[in-house]
């Protein structure tokens, strides 16, 4: 820095007026000033906007802050200053107290002080505080706070962005950092943070490292500030980017915050729970499984006492909020006896009876807000658990679950989730209108609501059934909406409620129902409500908006749609119950049209082999109901049928019972019944459309058929020889000419198809 004449003696009696007149009030800088200090203060800004080196420059900013503490000066005071000085200057001053570039023209404490006293003032203005020359000095203030002094080493660019941080671990500290320096730099920090691309600035320029190794030496302010910053860049979209990028510092801090949790005295433990909750890694994250098992066990340890205490309701929230995010973690497994379980399980559902009985209309705090969420958490988790099949059969619970309850338990835990849910439905009753659609917390309140409807839909049964109105037109909202309501796509991007995380699309309030809606599908009244909602072409909406967006992955990135599955099973339902509808309704005839043009692109994608199993049985579901000519798109649909319905079972002739094809022996469990019931519906497609006996025939699925059952002595169980027996009698009666080549396969064979009675009595054969 360049060195020259000073313009101290412009202000000569200027220094002494401001004394005599007791500095600057806190709310007294530009306006507030008495008449002497308004006129020093306008000689030094023009002193500052004429300075022609830097030493002049510094002489009138010192001259300021004496007259007036940068922490004070008001926003005009501060606009000016930074037109006369801009923000190269304080980045000029750290640069050189830091690094040594340039000639200083004092010590360099006093220019860290100066520079950071000058970028905290700036800072408190948020224009200035998103500027890339402030955003360039990151990196240095980060240095200095973890560090203490000047022995950062690191490049940075015009832009902000910085190499790799290397540090002189040669250099000796020079000890703790003076409190007005930390407490600047911090400030600064804190304003580029709450900026809206502020946690993305600090976490790409260093922040994660440099707070941890602040708190890691316990440097100054860093327990009271660094730690209350380090947990807001974890508490939004930046958490998952910094648990990739900085778990090796993150996870030493967790540990630690995780022991200091559990000797703390029970209002400390209390307090620390809302920081726990940021700090703790997102559900399913990829970290040192063991260290973090251990955390997760420590903090359990400490939180159980809390669960069993008298609480008020301002205490009991952040307590269930962190019993919340280890579930999310690790499950039920760790939590503790299944006492301690049952019992934050009864005090989340009480908190949700409690916290939704305000009066329609009025809108929930976003603390209760927030505590609520996290109760709906426990209790998505405990109907998982109480409704497991182990408990539910009152089988001996597995030795590595230390949670598992018993038969009695799981009966008093869903008890109480029974009653909690009933505060639920009456809340989305009395809050869900149109206007609230994009609520946060509605979204999240639905999503519980569904996951229990997913297990449950014999209690409240009528409650259910008057709600459904309700659930649907806000499925079919959302999913018309598509990507509109910003609002639900960051709460989306920042929830840890899953293992893995989502981005809305518009389909998830319906995919979250869809388990629901195939239930209640299944059961004369809810279904009628159902049908007068038209959800059969809502439901046929999502399928093919869903495909569309599936069709473009390639085969290796395909991946398993239980969500369009399951839409499958709702829409199996209908077809089964409600002949009459399916014949008749629009939908229907648009679902035939995509089933065709689906089915033959799914059967080439292995992983989607449950998808287009299902897409098989109810395209011919559908199909047994509909008679007349063939259509192109109908004869390419049961063409693709016929060939996938062969590919099921082993093509490679030889002695023995008849083997499930490789490409579908590890999930035969889940598409058998499927199978079967596609070829009970062949057999009624058979029936009702004449045309489809003479693709059988062209296709070869007759003949190779025959070819298997006359090669193997038996099919994989009797329930597929009863399906295949159905298709074949059902074949036999509507086509001469089948009939007689099944003949004359029964003459020459003494396979399993011998063994099929009913197809015997058909052909005429003894």
């Amino acid at each position: 820095m360049a060195e020259g004449p000073t313009v101290s003696d412009q202000f000569s009696g200027g220094e002494e007026q401001a004394e005599e007149s007791g500095g600057c009030p806190e709310n007294d800088a530009g306006g507030g000033l008495t008449d002497a200090k308004r006129d020093v203060l306008e000689r030094c800004l023009h002193a500052l906007k004429h300075a022609k080196n830097d030493s002049q420059t510094m002489a009138a900013l010192l001259l300021i802050t004496r007259l007036c503490p940068a922490s004070r000066l008001d926003k005009p005071t501060l606009r000016r200053i930074f037109e006369a000085v801009g923000l190269n200057l304080p980045a000029r001053l750290l640069l050189t107290a830091t690094k040594g570039i340039g000639d200083p023209v004092l010590p360099p404490d006093e220019l860290i002080s100066l520079g950071t006293a000058l970028l905290s003032a700036l800072s408190t203005d948020p224009d200035m505080a998103s500027q890339p020359q402030l955003l360039a000095t990151i990196p240095l203030l980060l240095g200095i706070l973890s560090h203490g002094s000047a022995n950062q080493q690191q490049t940075c660019d015009e832009n902000g962005e910085i190499s790799e941080e290397k540090y002189d671990d040669d250099v000796a500290s020079p000890g703790k950092l003076d409190e007005v320096i930390a407490a600047d730099c911090y400030q600064v920090l804190t304003s580029v943070c709450g900026q809206p691309r502020g946690p993305e600035h600090l976490l790409n320029r260093g922040a994660i490292p440099a707070l941890c190794q602040a708190l890691e030496r316990n440097q100054t302010l860093s327990q009271k500030m660094g730690l209350p910053l380090l947990v807001c860049l974890l508490s939004g979209k930046t958490k998952d980017k910094a648990w990739r990028k900085h778990s090796a510092e993150l996870l030493p801090l967790l540990v630690k915050m995780s022991e200091d949790f559990c000797k703390s005295t029970d209002q400390t433990r209390l307090d620390m729970c809302s920081q726990l909750v940021d700090v703790l890694p997102p559900g399913g994250f990829t970290v040192e499984k063991d260290i973090l098992r251990e955390v997760v066990s420590r903090v359990w340890g400490g939180l159980r006492p809390l669960v069993q205490s008298k609480l008020t309701p301002r205490q009991i929230g952040p307590v269930l909020v962190l019993g919340a995010c280890l579930l999310d973690l690790y499950g039920w497994e760790l939590a503790g006896p299944p006492k301690v379980c049952c019992l934050l399980v009864n005090r989340a559902c009480v908190e949700v009876r409690m916290g939704l009985e305000e009066p329609p209309g009025n809108i929930l705090s976003q603390d209760l807000q927030d505590t609520l969420t996290g109760c709906y958490r426990i209790m998505e988790a405990a109907i998982e658990q109480a409704c497991n099949p182990a408990v539910m059969s009152a089988a001996p619970p597995a030795q590595s679950s230390i949670t598992s309850l018993s038969l009695q338990q799981s009966k008093q835990v869903l008890g109480v989730l029974e009653e909690a849910f009933s505060a639920l439905m009456y809340h989305l009753q009395q809050q869900m209108d149109p206007s609230r659609y994009g609520d946060p917390f509605i979204f999240a309140t639905f999503r519980c609501l569904c996951s229990w409807l997913a297990e449950e839909t014999s209690c409240l049964k009528e409650e259910v059934t008057t709600l459904l109105p309700v659930l649907i037109e806000y499925s079919r909202s959302h999913l018309m909406a598509a990507n509109s309501e910003q609002a639900l796509s960051n709460w989306m991007d920042e929830m840890s409620v899953v293992n893995e995380k989502e981005t809305w699309t518009g389909k998830e309030a319906l995919r979250y129902l869809l388990p629901a809606l195939c239930h209640l599908s299944a059961e004369e009244g809810p279904r009628k409500v159902l049908l007068a909602l038209d959800t059969p072409a809502l439901l046929v909406y999502y399928l093919s908006h869903s495909f569309t967006s599936l069709k473009g992955k390639s085969g290796a990135s395909s991946v398993r749609e239980p969500s369009m599955e399951t839409a499958c099973s709702a829409l199996l339902n209908f077809s089964v119950t409600e002949p009459e509808r399916v014949r008749k309704d629009q939908c229907f005839i648009t679902l035939e049209k995509h089933l065709s043009e689906a089915l033959p692109v799914l059967v080439h994608k292995a992983s989607l082999l449950v998808l287009a199993a299902n897409y098989c049985t109810l395209g011919l579901m559908i199909g047994r109901l509909k008679s007349g000519s063939a259509e192109a798109s109908q004869r390419r649909f049961f063409s693709t049928a016929l060939r996938f319905l062969h590919s099921a079972l082993d093509s490679a002739l030889s002695p023995g019972p008849v083997k499930v094809s490789p490409g579908w022996e590890e999930s035969w469990d889940e598409v058998a019944e499927l199978w079967r019931l596609a070829l009970q519906a062949l057999g009624g497609c058979f029936r009702s459309q004449s045309w489809l006996t003479a693709l059988v025939r062209e296709e070869g699925w007759l003949r190779n058929t025959l070819g298997i059952l006359g090669c193997c002595s038996a099919l994989p169980d009797q329930h597929t020889q009863e399906a295949l027996e159905e298709a074949l009698c059902a074949l036999a009666n509507q086509c001469p000419l089948c009939k007689q080549d099944i003949g004359d396969a029964m003459k020459n064979d003494k396979g399993a198809l011998n063994s099929m009675r009913n197809l015997k009595k058909v052909i005429g054969v003894k």
